[in-house]
């Protein structure tokens, strides 16, 4: 008898381990993030390589404290894609992180579709906004946009473990 308590016990303590851990991951450390109105969408521009605001409504972000690349956000802008790409740095590709399922506006799979077939254009957001780590914004044809942090090249260096080097900066 006191062995079917024993399993019974530790079958409920994993069930709710689990159920926590699940918790955690999906809903525990992300907060939302509250727009600052002009300082929430920049992009790098060509001439200066200094980021600077673009026009942009209809902003929502998700943050975590717990990692670098957690952060995701959605907006639209009137810019057009010729005046974008004119005046701010193009970067050669971007893979959107999967967002939570309850931010519904940053479906990750459809972002990297369209960043593949060409629909939707990958600038620098920020260079280092954390060390290792750039924020990005991918815009597409119709306006609507999406921002989320990518691992550099120093930021995938440290991560596995190559020497870094003196071409990146020093880590803080």
């Amino acid at each position: 008898m006191s062995g079917k308590i024993i399993a019974i016990v530790i079958v409920v303590c994993a069930a709710v381990a689990a159920g926590w851990m699940y918790y955690l991951q999906v809903y525990g450390y992300y907060y939302n993030v509250t727009s600052v109105p002009g300082q929430d969408v920049l992009l790098v521009r060509q001439d200066s390589q200094v980021s600077e605001p673009i026009l942009y409504t209809a902003f929502e972000a998700i943050d975590a404290d717990s990692s670098p690349i957690r952060y995701r956000a959605c907006f639209e802008t009137s810019l057009t894609p010729d005046e974008l790409k004119a005046k701010y740095v193009v970067q050669p590709a971007g893979e959107p992180r999967v967002a939570p399922g309850w931010f519904e506006c940053f479906d990750a799979e459809a972002i990297g579709e369209a960043i593949e077939s060409g629909a939707l254009t990958v600038y620098l957001g920020e260079k280092n906004i954390f060390y290792g780590v750039d924020r990005v914004v991918g815009i597409g044809a119709d306006g609507r946009g999406w921002v989320w942090h990518e691992l550099n090249e120093c930021g995938h260096k440290e991560y596995d473990g190559t020497v870094v080097g003196e071409e990146c900066p020093a880590r803080p």
